[in-house]
């Protein structure tokens, strides 16, 4: 059986990128980027706070982390509950002992079954980011372009309700996007997505609808690709993401401030055996006199006041 030739027909082949959302940018031929209190690298922490249904839907696909075995699946269920419960205040603490503020890209679903969690955390200054509705509301081609539309509503309609503002950040299940999906959040009104990884700053994607700022969420870096995927210590972490710091802040002296992602996941480093080392490692970083921590509503706005 072979293929039919239609398979390898693809309307944006062409030299170059494969799309005009944005045009090719190289690192040091930008405008160096100037960070508020003269701060040379941000840290930009987001944590991942997650509902994860009993049952995956596995349309288009399973999202990572989700459940694995016969159902009920309670043993990964309690596990990712664990988060809820425990994870997700193991990890604010950690941020609170160092006077810091974060993104919080949580489900919808969250906020409909914990909303004391959701005004627990708006109450103590972090932003929410919206993350589809629950982790069976991934994206991808193929999804038909009212279905997404839905989702997309249904989840920042929620978190708004809840919240009593509209998040203004977005991040897909997995960073995963149709060709519609930055159209249809710039519809919606968001104002700054996190799945396009090219990059380590923020940057304009246009779309059929207008501009919409794409802010990198590098997943290379996260608690669940280092301790879980490559299952590594929660020390190599830490001494990875210093490691990333240290680079950065030398790039600093030719290209201007830079941002440094850091990803989490409650249920992964809100563990009792790890939080210590990731308090440690939060501490040596707002130590440091050139490195800052901000929400990603933060660097949205300073960024885009100096384009």
């Amino acid at each position: 059986m072979t293929l039919d030739t239609s398979y390898l027909e693809y309307p944006w082949r062409q030299r170059g990128m494969d799309h005009e959302h944005y045009p090719y940018s190289i690192m040091h031929q930008r405008t160096p980027i100037v960070w508020p209190d003269a701060k040379r690298l941000l840290i930009w922490p987001v944590v991942s706070l997650e509902y994860f249904p009993m049952v995956p839907a596995d349309l288009p696909f399973r999202a990572p982390g989700h459940m694995q075995t016969a159902y009920p699946d309670y043993r990964h269920y309690t596990a990712r509950e664990y988060g809820t419960r425990i994870g997700i205040f193991r990890l604010l603490g950690a941020f609170e002992k160092v006077g810091t503020k974060v993104s919080v890209a949580t489900n919808s679903a969250i906020a409909e079954r914990y909303p004391e969690l959701i005004c627990e955390i708006m109450a103590a200054g972090h932003e929410i980011v919206a993350h589809s509705t629950d982790m069976n509301g991934a994206i991808a081609s193929g999804m038909e372009e009212a279905d997404e539309r839905a989702l997309i509503l249904s989840s920042l309609d929620i978190l708004e309700k809840a919240c009593g503002i509209r998040p203004r950040g977005w991040l897909s299940i997995a960073r995963s996007q149709s060709f519609n999906t930055a159209k249809i959040l710039t519809e919606l009104g968001a104002e700054y997505m996190c799945d396009w990884v090219n990059d380590e700053l923020p940057y304009t994607f246009q779309t059929k609808a207008g501009a919409i700022t794409n802010i990198p969420l590098n997943h290379e870096l996260s608690d669940r690709q280092i301790i879980n995927v490559q299952q590594q210590s929660v020390d190599s972490y830490a001494q990875q993401m210093l490691d990333a710091a240290d680079w950065l802040l030398g790039e600093t002296k030719s290209h201007g401030g830079r941002m440094l992602p850091m990803h989490l996941t409650p249920y992964i480093m809100g563990l009792p055996y790890r939080i210590s080392a990731f308090e440690n490692l939060i501490a040596q970083l707002a130590a440091q006199q050139d490195i800052g921590f901000a929400r990603g509503e933060e660097i949205l706005d300073s960024w885009q006041t100096q384009q």
